[in-house]
């Protein structure tokens, strides 16, 4: 009875999506339903990873990252994991063929977490790709469904997207990224002096990154384009929400989407969609 093995182990995945981000669980709800076992996987096993860095004070967390690192490609390796989020993940990266080399970054960008608390230009680019732009091309791969000339050709705005997804994050959860765990993304911010000029600088790089991933987004398969271009549109309403915001107020609270207005923007797309203009 694999079969019930491989269903529990992606339900799995899906109740840590719902459970940890209410904007994307709705996101994968309109994608087409093939695809949302697969990005529900993949969710898992980041946010699985990224909790390891972020959340467990008490225990050894460099250790707990080298072990589920080596249990990550075990289960690739082997095809089968007792570990419920990696027998999902192993699933999806060798169904569609998701390359080592973007889950070698991302574990990358997580064990910088351990030790990195001020990035220079390099050091962000390099996190920026590890910890968001991959997770969009493990994604693409799954949209793609193995077609490479499709995925070559989406693949520098699916990196744009997760950018600026990550960048969004980045800048509504500055507060407790320095007072929790003393980081600070951004190139040559101060924290205690983040200014409205630094603050303008950095919604700059963040808009180009929007704009520059909307058109791959018109290019996706039809049964992907809906469910991306919702998550494009709830952070974009976050980021202009962000960007009418003074700096002292981001430094003193995180920002929000209420729930009424998520779904606002979910019937306006699912609308959009019905009527053919997307």
């Amino acid at each position: 009875m694999m079969e019930l093995y491989d269903q529990t182990t992606f339900e799995c995945s899906k109740l840590i999506t719902q459970r940890y981000s209410t904007s994307f669980t709705l996101g994968i709800k309109t994608l087409n339903k093939r695809f949302h076992y697969p990005i529900y996987s993949i969710y898992g096993f980041v946010r699985y990873a990224d909790e390891i860095v972020d959340t467990f004070h008490d225990f050894d967390k460099k250790e707990l990252l080298d072990n589920f690192r080596q249990d990550t490609y075990k289960a690739i390796s082997d095809g089968v994991s007792l570990n419920p989020v990696l027998h999902s993940f192993q699933a999806i990266v060798n169904e569609y063929h998701i390359e080592q080399e973007l889950i070698d970054s991302f574990l990358h960008s997580m064990e910088l977490d351990l030790t990195e608390q001020d990035y220079t230009e390099e050091g962000y680019d390099e996190y920026i790709y590890g910890s968001a732009e991959v997770v969009g091309l493990m994604c693409l791969r799954v949209f793609c469904e193995g077609d490479k000339a499709l995925y070559d050709s989406l693949l520098p705005a699916a990196k744009k997207l997760g950018s600026a997804f990550q960048k969004v994050n980045f800048i509504r959860d500055i507060k407790s990224d320095y007072e929790d765990r003393g980081r600070v993304y951004f190139p040559g911010v101060d924290f205690n002096d983040f200014s409205k000029s630094a603050k303008e600088q950095i919604e700059a790089d963040i808009q180009q990154d929007f704009d520059d991933a909307l058109e791959g987004i018109m290019r996706l398969p039809t049964g992907a384009k809906m469910g991306v271009y919702l998550a494009y549109r709830y952070y974009l309403k976050l980021f202009r929400k962000i960007k009418n915001c003074p700096a002292s107020r981001i430094k003193e609270e995180r920002i929000r989407i209420p729930d009424a207005r998520k779904m606002g923007i979910l019937l306006s797309t699912y609308f959009q969609a019905r009527l053919n203009v997307l």
